[in-house]
């Protein structure tokens, strides 16, 4: 249930709206979406007219800027991704590609002078080259069945493939007289993971020559492996690292298999040596995650982030380092309660620069590696997402509640950011986006809690608004200025709603301590939490007590699903997406144990262990017969990790129950909603049932 502060993966994206590769190829151009609005409010149809820019790399001259932004068709309900070039004060922006395949994964080749790129142009994802200015592109693997990531070594003559390898005999396998049979013979766990039936194969390593022109000699690292790096589902690059000679790489990997991978989260940092050969496991003896790899420049040492507790996901990153001559391990964030990200090196070698999230916000920080002291870059309200150096500047890229990614050049010492991309500029000048407020509540034990409120474009204090309380998902995750295509709050507000969005216990980014305190306690003082704030802010004369509804995903509709039986009517209406209902039946049926074994305590057969026992009573389930207010269901087939029938369940049971009650059933879609026709018909239906409820 866990929301990472990271955006999906580039291969999410492009089976997001799931065209074939033939399809792709067939169909119509799709470029910026060049809109003149006749309405000063946000859509969900100018939602999803928005570029989405990432993945930006600056030049190893400092001087240029790459980037990708991907711009969807509704009419062809899928993305295309282009790839763009700038001057680094945002100068001279270049378009580079312009063609219907999605162009992503772009990287500069470290001679400086040219990038090389992954299409599907050739039938299935290869790498292609071509010059700065775009020109001179031409295919330079030919990698059976393709693959998913690249990078070079530092000196250019290596590279690093990412491919799904097949380790694991398939049914066909077992039975090649039974070529049409599809059913899948399962002997441990686990099956299945997120999104994706586990069919055999698993991301390896592959290190291939490279002469300039052409990628050769492919060679599988990890050979018979029945392991994964990068590791599902999030991980990316940042997962592997080359070491700065080039001779080794460094890789995350969790060698566990069946109940075992299920029961842990025991990844570990792995060193390859190219010229024999060798595997070492740096972090033996470390339980929790351990992940995301560096070295310093001079090679000698290397750092990763490593999780302490076992089994729990969302315990503090903690940077580490270790000599590699000597094997000594140092822990250099003990004083810091907050998780770096993304760190990278400054240009002096002994800065290191990161981002965290403090407070509810992701700012950019540093770390003078011979004092260990942390210091802020920049403040504000907003979250940054990266954070790379060109020159005496920093590139990062930054959205808010009120604005999707752009990048920004920023000051490293006065935190002073300028904008540089303005991908979507055309589209914002037309829009009154809505307001926010940054709010300081007093919960019922005497905590401090931040709520954000959200109002709506042209807000009038003298008037009554219907008010919805947002239940944040995780449990563990950031309730920050994120900007989200399903869940985002300027849509939500530009509909007519003043939203009110809680840092409920259990939140990232207030500590380790407000973190913990929703583990074992689902349905305790979070909950709390969750009402105070809607009590508290619905005093004010600008909202209509009458017309509040509550709106949750993942935790979020737990929450929701909770309140629904412990809200003593203080709402008038319910959503709640992908939630948990019945906590028994999804520990039985979720994909990664170790989740609900930390979160609940235990298993819901264990009758002596009191904890468990107390998470169970919680369950959502338990207070059904409470129900009394109108409930929408919405779920995806294809969530593995809130499987489909607790949505089910809970719609059932409102039905029986003559409660009314709407179920919005996805049979294409995940834990989350990518295609563009389903993200809007999401949108449509959302603010259908709360426009029914709570609006005159």
């Amino acid at each position: 249930m866990k929301k990472t502060v990271l955006f999906l993966s580039i291969l999410g994206i492009l089976s997001a709206c799931q065209v074939t590769v033939q399809q792709e190829n067939d169909s119509p151009l799709i470029t910026k979406n060049q809109l003149t609005l006749s309405t000063d409010i946000m859509t969900p149809e100018v939602l999803w007219s928005f570029g989405r820019l990432g993945d930006v790399q600056v030049s190893p001259d400092g001087e240029k800027l790459l980037y990708g932004v991907s711009y969807y068709s509704i009419e062809q309900n899928r993305s295309n991704r282009e790839l763009f070039v700038m001057n680094a004060d945002g100068s001279e922006k270049i378009q580079l590609t312009e063609t219907p395949q999605n162009e992503f994964n772009a990287i500069w080749h470290p001679d400086g002078s040219r990038i090389v790129y992954l299409s599907t142009a050739s039938g299935d994802v290869q790498a292609w080259i071509m010059n700065g200015d775009g020109s001179g592109k031409k295919q330079i693997s030919k990698v059976e069945g393709g693959f998913n990531s690249l990078t070079f070594s530092p000196d250019g003559t290596r590279a690093l493939l990412t491919k799904d390898v097949k380790i694991d005999p398939a049914t066909s396998d077992l039975y090649p007289d039974l070529p049409e049979a599809d059913g899948r013979v399962i002997n441990d766990l686990m099956y299945r993971h997120w999104d994706v039936w586990e069919d055999g194969s698993y991301s390896h390593i592959l290190v291939a020559g490279f002469d300039g022109e052409k990628i050769t000699d492919q060679k599988d690292i990890m050979p018979g492996e029945p392991f994964e790096s990068p590791m599902m589902p999030f991980g990316g690059m940042e997962e592997i690292a080359w070491t700065p000679d080039g001779k080794g790489i460094a890789y995350t990997c969790k060698k566990l298999s069946g109940l075992e991978y299920t029961l842990s989260t025991n990844s570990e940092i792995y060193l390859y040596n190219l010229e024999t050969g060798k595997t070492k496991n740096l972090t033996i003896g470390m339980p929790g995650y351990d992940k995301a790899p560096f070295f310093s420049p001079d090679g000698k040492k290397i750092y990763w982030l490593s999780m302490e507790r076992a089994g729990f996901e969302a315990d503090k990153d903690r940077l580490f380092e270790m000599d590699l001559a000597s094997g000594q391990k140092r822990y250099l964030t003990e004083q810091f309660d907050y998780s770096p990200s993304g760190p990278t090196w400054a240009d002096d070698g002994k800065t290191l620069l990161f981002v965290a999230g403090v407070k509810s916000t992701y700012q950019l920080y540093k770390m003078d590696m011979r004092s260990m002291e942390i210091t802020p870059i920049t403040s504000g309200i907003h979250d940054y997402h990266s954070v790379a150096v060109a020159g005496d500047q920093l590139i990062a890229t930054r959205v808010d509640m009120t604005k999707p990614q752009e990048i920004y050049s920023v000051n490293p010492a006065t935190g002073e950011a300028t904008e540089l991309s303005f991908e979507n500029k055309h589209l914002l000048d037309q829009l009154t986006m809505p307001t926010v407020e940054k709010r300081w509540i007093t919960t019922t034990d005497n905590k401090e809690m931040l709520t954000w409120v959200i109002y709506p474009p042209h807000f009038d204090k003298n008037k009554k608004y219907p008010t919805l309380l947002y239940c944040e998902g995780g449990p563990q995750s950031p309730l920050s200025q994120f900007w989200s295509y399903r869940w985002n709050f300027s849509q939500m507000a530009s509909n007519g709603y003043i939203v009110v969005a809680p840092n409920r216990r259990g939140v990232l980014t207030h500590g380790q301590e407000w973190t913990d305190q929703i583990s074992k306690d689902n349905s305790g003082q979070a909950m709390q939490d969750l009402l105070m704030a809607i009590d508290v802010v619905s005093k004010e004369s600008y909202v209509d007590e009458e017309r509040l509804g509550s709106i949750g995903a993942s935790f979020g509709g737990f929450s929701v699903f909770w309140l629904a039986g412990n809200h003593q009517k203080r709402f008038k209406a319910f959503i709640s997406h992908c939630g948990v209902f019945n906590s028994e039946m999804e520990y039985m049926t979720t994909d990664e144990m170790f989740f609900d074994n930390w979160e609940k305590g235990g298993a819901p057969w264990e009758k002596d262990n009191l904890v468990a026992m107390k998470s169970y009573a919680g369950s959502p389930h338990q207070f059904v017969g409470n129900w009394d207010t109108p409930i929408m269901v919405i779920h995806g087939e294809h969530d593995y990790r809130i499987p489909y029938t607790q949505g089910m369940a809970a719609f059932n049971s409102a039905q029986m129950r003559g409660i009314p009650s709407k179920l919005l059933f996805f049979p294409t879609e995940t834990h989350w909603v990518l295609s563009p026709q389903n993200g809007i018909l999401w949108q449509r239906e959302f603010k259908g049932w709360l426009d029914q409820w709570l609006m005159d």
